[in-house]
């Protein structure tokens, strides 16, 4: 704790400076409100807000928790099984690649016309969202184990399964880690997008009605609560790699 302190204090000195220097020029300017709320503005009607608000807010998080546990788990399957397979992993790869080209917002609209307006396309948008960054840093953590240490294995008659899980495994949890992190932040942003695919409840349906009857300071309260939600998603995976991640040097940073 001692240490996140004393890392932590200077962001929160420079967004507060900034929070500041906002609400001095909205102020003096006389900027009107629906084009730039204040801070004070924002925060106020945060709190006026906040009981219909919270149900959009927990629609939301069990979106993003739901999409990024499977948009995870399908980066990390088919991280496992291109490298276990290196031929399927040469002919695959490069489309994985590729589909990260495709805009999500273009490709939104065409889910709803092949699935409708269920759960499946939101979780659609939400896994593609999670599994590139996922996928793609667990196969460099595997490839970024040590050929004699392996070499070692063989000589010891140790099999292609005991190697990736005794070995392989282990040197490419922080590779992994670094795509959750990415992932976690990726997530909530998914969500938000795939909420506007037709969505009841949630903080992209929230967003959309403030933006319609212009209201700005509702907007950017929707905005404020993707941005703590993202960081309160990362520090929870930080937190889980520090725990996990028990073998690495104390002087290293892991975040």
């Amino acid at each position: 704790m001692k240490r996140i302190f004393q890392k932590g204090w200077r962001p929160c000195l420079v967004i507060i400076l900034l929070f500041l220097i906002w609400e001095l020029v909205t102020n003096f300017a006389e900027v009107p409100s629906w084009l730039l709320p204040a801070p004070s503005e924002i925060w106020k009607e945060t709190i006026t807000v906040w009981p219909t608000f919270e149900e959009h807010l927990l629609a939301t998080v069990m979106l993003t928790v739901a999409g990024f546990g499977i948009g995870c788990a399908t980066g990390l399957l088919v991280a496992v099984a291109l490298h276990l397979l290196p031929k399927v992993r040469e002919s695959l790869y490069p489309l994985i690649i590729l589909s990260q080209n495709i805009p999500i917002i273009v490709l939104a609209p065409l889910l709803v016309i092949w699935f409708g307006f269920g759960l499946l396309p939101k979780m659609i948008v939400i896994t593609l969202v999670c599994f590139f960054p996922v996928a793609v840093a667990a196969l460099d953590g595997f490839r970024q184990t040590g050929s004699e240490l392996i070499h070692y294995m063989k000589m010891a008659g140790a099999t292609k399964g005991q190697i990736f899980k005794k070995l392989e495994w282990p040197h490419a949890l922080p590779s992994i880690f670094s795509g959750l992190k990415i992932s976690a932040t990726y997530s909530v942003m998914g969500a938000v997008i795939s909420e506007w695919l037709g969505s009841e409840k949630g903080i992209g349906v929230f967003m959309t009605l403030a933006s319609s009857s212009f209201r700005t300071d509702r907007v950017f309260v929707a905005i404020f609560t993707i941005m703590i939600l993202s960081l309160v998603f990362f520090a929870i995976i930080v937190v889980l790699e520090r725990w996990l991640i028990k073998w690495r040097t104390k002087g290293e940073d892991i975040t």
